[in-house]
């Protein structure tokens, strides 16, 4: 892989991480795209990405995490993330399996999209935010990220419709799926490491390294986008979106093209 593939894909995995729009659905198009997506370095680096973008959320709201220490907000996220750590500890392979039937991430992107069109019309904007998530919301909140396993589905998604459907707020349901995300996606890529470090030499590393720090970066940009869009907007924007890409996806596999990270 070189730099400049490592560039546009730490621009995609920081654009496309915390929106819920799946990043691996936009991984396999830009990795099949630029004919590297069979390379086993490709699937390590799409992973191992991620903790750039683990990083822009903690620096962002660095008070929630560390300077306002608050033991319930910790237990909080621990609660909601016991679900994902179970099942994905007893599905892992079979989830990894499903990578490889890329229409299965196409109709997903496509049903999460008109989820999203319908969604505000059935979930109503909530103008007074919690101040706290109690443990049974978080636990719930939890399982609906566990639906995101399923490629395509997105886990921002996933878990933003979980809080939606709690009584959160667009923005703390938001909020709540950028901090789940933290410890969410660190488990998983510490976990792939142990079984992808035997894909990494030295140039391998200075490629990963130049590709988190420009999910880092974007990653910053792109949650604050977020925000905002749908503190306006709702997610509608982001269900036309899915939609538009899982068609797309649909559209070049008719046409022939082999597209998978794995």
């Amino acid at each position: 892989m070189s730099y400049l593939q490592a560039l546009i894909l730490g621009i995609i995995e920081g654009l496309t991480e915390y929106l819920p729009v799946s990043s691996t659905g936009h991984m396999i198009i830009g990795s099949s795209l630029m004919g590297i997506a069979h390379d086993k370095f490709t699937s390590v680096f799409t992973v191992q990405v991620q903790f750039g973008t683990i990083l822009s959320v903690v620096v962002l709201y660095w008070k929630r995490f560390f300077q306002n220490f608050n033991i319930k907000f910790y237990l909080t996220l621990l609660v909601a993330f016991i679900p994902a750590a179970i099942f994905g500890k007893l599905l892992g392979d079979y989830i990894d399996s499903l990578l490889e039937n890329v229409q299965v991430v196409a109709i997903m992107l496509v049903l999460g999209g008109i989820v999203f069109l319908v969604m505000d019309k059935f979930i109503p904007e909530k103008t007074k935010e919690e101040q706290d998530i109690p443990y049974p919301t978080a636990l719930k909140i939890g399982l609906f990220q566990c639906i995101a396993m399923v490629p395509g589905v997105s886990r921002s998604a996933a878990t933003i419709i979980g809080g939606l459907t709690q009584g959160l707020s667009r923005k703390q349901a938001a909020e709540f799926s950028f901090f789940l995300a933290v410890p969410t996606m660190f488990a998983a890529s510490a976990y792939k490491l142990t079984k992808d470090y035997v894909y990494l030499n030295a140039d391998n590393l200075k490629v990963l390294g130049f590709g988190n720090l420009v999910g880092f970066v974007v990653g910053i940009f792109a949650v604050k986008f977020f925000v905002e869009i749908i503190s306006k907007y709702g997610f509608k924007p982001f269900g036309y979106y899915r939609i538009a890409l899982g068609m797309t996806i649909l559209i070049l596999l008719k046409m022939g093209y082999s597209l998978s990270i794995v």
